[in-house]
């Protein structure tokens, strides 16, 4: 069965850019309106009202561009900028020293704002602060000294722009950390629900064909046996791997997107993330077959991963064939900084010297192809151990990121 994805969106992000969307418009109208109030300040009007006309124009134009962070690009955010501030530099040579020393705003008035708020919600405090600095450098031009007024207003905006941008860096943060605690909640619940179904009924009836199979004896007993390693097959897969939580939540351009899954991906699906080892090594536990792993996700690429867990199980199947019915098998899993490493060790009688190179001439390549051959395709290795009498001990070493075939595909 396909696997089913219901997708949740959530952003606190995006109230910001609506608010942006309409504070761009009402300053850019703002501006307008002072300049028809304040036209007897201004020696060259003809500069100013082409400068105006360029301003609604690029404002109304470019408005589907402070939407969202995907279409709010750095090449826009750079040409916006430069409006700002050339509309701040051409202040001076547009009005008179009057309108100037009494502190009068400069042609794109708090429209400026605009643009440095674009910065602070697509990239954070730091592209905040580098956009106010230029801003406050236009503005101490513009005046022509370190005025009070002037020093007040760019440190307000560098401020309130800093804070802005620490606000969305936090929000998107926060974002994430509840997108992944949804994601496992719905993963918790899903196993829950299963396990308790598994445990009222299948695991009920499997522990007790295992006890009655025992006590009748003969061939009922070999059915108990079986009953039995299906049930710790069970156990294992109800308590680690139901359901994957080891995808993480994507951060996009409308918020944090969660995918809550409803069904278990079918065998034949793909998955771009990289792959939980343990949950792939999981169904080789049994009653003979002991599973040690560590308490966290051991991910690696999907081809590395699918590969090494079937070296393991051809490792496992030799083990069945060729130890015994009665052998015992122990899979050890050990995640290093830049390799995976597991070993399959039996108790079986081990391997006679020079068995393995006489299997191979005789055209039986189990070991040549279906362990040591997957590994080469990783670009890892396959180290078999077996002194006589001893048990087989077969060591896997994969990097975790595949230099091989496998992690071409």
């Amino acid at each position: 069965m396909a696997k089913q994805v219901r997708v949740m969106r959530m952003s606190v992000e995006q109230p910001l850019w609506r608010a942006l969307t309409g504070y761009r418009v009402l300053t850019m109208l703002y501006a307008v309106g002072l300049f028809a109030t304040e036209y007897d300040e201004f020696d060259r009007p003809g500069i100013a009202i082409a400068y105006y006309v360029v301003l609604c124009v690029w404002t109304f134009a470019t408005l589907p561009r402070v939407q969202n962070a995907a279409a709010c690009t750095k090449r826009f955010l750079a040409v916006d900028l430069a409006i700002a501030i050339t509309g701040i530099v051409l202040t001076p040579l547009v009005v008179n020293d009057h309108h100037i020393d009494s502190g009068g705003p400069t042609l794109p008035s708090i429209w400026t704002a605009g643009s440095v708020l674009a910065f602070a919600i697509k990239g954070g405090w730091r592209w905040a602060a580098l956009a106010s600095t230029p801003v406050a450098a236009a503005n101490l031009f513009e005046r022509g000294h370190p005025a009070r007024d002037t020093v007040h207003n760019v440190i307000l905006v560098w401020v309130a722009s800093i804070a802005i941008g620490y606000v969305v860096e936090v929000a998107r943060a926060s974002e994430r950390t509840l997108a992944r605690a949804l994601e496992i909640e719905a993963a918790t619940r899903e196993r829950e629900r299963l396990a308790r179904d598994i445990h009222d009924s299948v695991l009920q009836v499997l522990a007790m064909v295992q006890r009655r199979g025992a006590v009748m004896g003969g061939e009922a007993a070999e059915l108990g046996r079986m009953a039995g390693e299906q049930e710790v097959a069970l156990r294992t897969l109800v308590s680690g791997g139901l359901t994957s939580v080891s995808r993480v939540s994507r951060d996009t351009a409308p918020g944090a997107v969660v995918h809550v899954i409803d069904d278990a991906r079918d065998d034949g699906g793909r998955d771009d993330g990289p792959l939980d080892l343990r949950a792939l090594l999981a169904p080789y536990a049994s009653a003979k077959v002991s599973l040690v792993e560590p308490g966290a996700p051991v991910p690696l690429p999907p081809p590395a991963a699918r590969e090494l867990a079937a070296a393991v199980g051809a490792a496992l199947d030799n083990v069945h064939r060729h130890a015994g019915e009665h052998a015992r098998a122990w899979i050890l899993v050990e995640d290093e900084p830049d390799e995976v490493i597991v070993t399959v060790r039996d108790d079986g009688p081990g391997i006679p010297e020079g068995r393995l190179a006489q299997a191979e001439g005789e055209g039986r390549l189990g070991v040549a192809l279906s362990i040591r051959g997957r590994l080469r395709d990783l670009g890892g290795s396959a180290e078999l151990i077996s002194p006589p009498g001893q048990g087989t001990e077969v060591e896997l070493k994969v990097p975790k990121v595949s230099r091989g075939k496998a992690g071409q595909r």
